[in-house]
């Protein structure tokens, strides 16, 4: 039997919301908490260098209350990699953000850094941190990704949440492919960046070897409308859906 995929929320967006004001409205901590009491099974933020979102500071004060796994994601750059190994979460995603791009826009050029994502994965993997790469769903990348030694790719989903409406069998067909690399190569799969309600259970029953979805920007825009205790139950409601 395929064990169920787990929902982590990403909360990066409502540490955008309370700085666009200052002071702390809303109350980051009790949001990643009020996830986790509504069924969410995990929490991901992503502190980039400007903080213009999540802060290190939040990241420092949510690991002793978080009861689900947390997983950070970010480029590996010293600062990022001192703080997690501080840290200890259950996870990390790298990803090869650059400091001026609004959001992750590409995956790791697995080929070309294979080495310092080698070096990267062995130093957090020692720590006891599960590690995951965020890369594209191109079967080559993944391939060179589990010469890293990684625990798990994240597919980024981009792609497939642009062309769902156009066509979903087609819009999937790469992310199928590149699942069953990552099966082949033993890697454990994680999805994420714009599944939301509208494309997330076709993604999961397709595909209903994927360990995690960490869903952030379209799960926070959903709660504006139905609320935060409803959406996290709506995803989760489409995550059991796509397993029957």
């Amino acid at each position: 039997m395929t064990a169920m995929t787990r929902l982590s929320v990403n909360i990066n967006k409502f540490a955008t919301l309370r700085n666009a004001r200052g002071g702390n409205m809303p109350d980051v901590i009790k949001a990643a908490l009020d996830c986790e009491r509504f069924g969410a099974e995990g929490i991901t933020v992503h502190p980039r260098p400007d903080e213009r979102h999540i802060r290190y500071s939040d990241v420092r004060e949510l690991k002793p209350v978080l009861t689900t796994e947390f997983n950070i994601e970010g480029n590996p750059v010293p600062r990022f990699s001192d703080l997690v190994l501080e840290i200890l979460p259950a996870q990390v995603t790298l990803v090869p953000d650059a400091e001026n791009v609004l959001t992750s826009n590409a995956g790791w050029d697995t080929r070309k850094n294979k080495d310092f994502l080698r070096e990267i994965c062995a130093r957090f993997r020692e720590a006891g941190i599960r590690t995951s790469i965020f890369i594209d769903p191109d079967p080559e990348m993944i391939r060179h990704a589990a010469d890293t030694g990684c625990d798990r790719v994240e597919l980024y989903t981009e792609a497939y949440a642009s062309a769902y409406s156009h066509g979903k069998e087609q819009a999937i067909e790469p992310y199928v492919k590149a699942a069953e690399t990552a099966r082949g190569c033993g890697l454990g799969i994680n999805a994420g960046h714009d599944l939301s309600l509208v494309n997330l259970r076709y993604f999961i029953h397709t595909i209903p070897f994927i360990d995690e979805v960490s869903i952030g920007h379209a799960l926070i825009c959903d709660a504006l409308h139905y609320g935060l205790e409803n959406t996290v139950s709506l995803y989760l409601r489409e995550i059991r859906l796509a397993m029957d």
